[in-house]
């Protein structure tokens, strides 16, 4: 179907991040939901082409509603607002449950040709939302410590299983654009074997960053599974590494998710697609922006869905990713287990 067509003539887009050779675009997902067939091709060859050269794309019309998104966001800051005691009861576990309250200092980000410790901490606390049910390996909820909890169980709940049903979608949206039947990845994602992360980064003294160059509010890092939802606050601080080398602000747009690949769906793709590391700085300046005359560098808070192929899954490169013919390598990666490979990452990250 792509024919001769120049990519660009069939992007729904509508904006871009632009700088350094990283370009981010925005894509409408709206004809991909509903639209025409010829729709949905032109979708899924945008995403396509924005996964094979940055890594990085922003959606909008991407089917969760605002109004929920506000409210996981309240639900998230009413939970990091508990004292610390009450926190700490839920801590984390181990990397083969990957849930529960993660302190700040806990984690150490890396990636896969970078697994030294780091020295300066992320300034960061997080909670960690796996599937439901799974047996063995319970999420910790603050249901049993108030209403709140309850109520803070109930809209992750709900929100897991919207940001489940988007990630679907977007494979969908990946297997069209990679020449492959759209239900191609249905039946590696289907179970919701993704990790729902709640990250508050608090209020920091602007010292803290001019005394420590390496200091970040979380490390270079690149994500581990297939790809990531992120939702955005207003305050920034999210970069994206260009092909430069340089740092690339992604900044945020209302109602919009970014969504970036992971090194397993790169290694899945053969590397035909990217998974561009990113970090998080202290925020940009915001110009007339009253909180940039303090001393203080505001909190953030995100929230990011990762999401990945079925933990029983086995997953090798994807077919029309390698073999003989032009512009084809040979299968770079032995064949691996989706679990074993994310629980040997998490490892080495706490």
């Amino acid at each position: 179907m792509e024919g001769n067509m120049p990519v660009q003539a069939c992007y729904p887009i509508t904006e871009t991040v632009s700088k350094d050779g990283l370009v981010i675009p925005i894509i409408n997902f709206a004809p991909f939901r509903n639209g025409t067939p010829a729709d949905k091709h032109a979708v899924a060859m945008s995403v396509v082409h924005a996964f094979k050269t940055s890594g990085f794309l922003y959606l909008k019309n991407h089917g969760i509603p605002p109004s929920v998104t506000s409210r996981v966001f309240k639900s998230s800051a009413s939970f990091f607002g508990r004292p610390q005691d009450q926190k700490d009861t839920l801590g984390w576990t181990t990397p083969q449950a990957n849930r529960g309250y993660v302190r700040t200092g806990r984690e150490k980000l890396s990636t896969v040709d970078d697994q030294a410790d780091r020295t300066v901490p992320d300034i960061k606390e997080s909670m960690e939302i796996g599937r439901e049910g799974v047996e063995g390996l319970p999420n910790r909820w603050p249901d049993q410590l108030d209403e709140e909890g309850k109520d803070f169980k109930n809209v992750m709940l709900e929100f897991f299983e919207m940001c489940k049903e988007l990630h679907i979608k977007v494979m969908q949206a990946i297997a069209l654009g990679m020449n492959l039947p759209v239900h191609f990845f249905d039946e590696y994602v289907d179970k919701g074997d993704n990790n729902l992360r709640l990250l508050h980064y608090p209020a920091v003294h602007k010292d803290v960053f001019k005394k420590n160059p390496g200091q970040v509010r979380a490390a270079e890092h690149s994500d581990y599974g297939s790809i990531t939802l992120l939702f955005q606050d207003r305050r920034g601080g999210l970069q994206a590494r260009s092909p430069e080398g340089t740092w690339v602000d992604v900044t945020p747009f209302p109602d919009t998710v970014v969504i970036n690949a992971g090194d397993l769906l790169a290694r899945w793709s053969n590397d035909t697609i990217k998974s561009t590391k990113h970090r998080v700085i202290e925020p940009p300046k915001v110009p007339g922006a009253e909180d940039d005359d303090t001393d203080m560098y505001p909190e953030r808070y995100s929230v990011a869905y990762f999401c990945n192929p079925n933990m029983d899954k086995f997953i090798e490169a994807i077919p029309g990713t390698y073999g003989e013919g032009e512009g084809l390598s040979k299968a770079k990666y032995p064949g691996i287990t989706s679990g074993d490979y994310l629980v040997q990452r998490l490892s080495a990250t706490y």
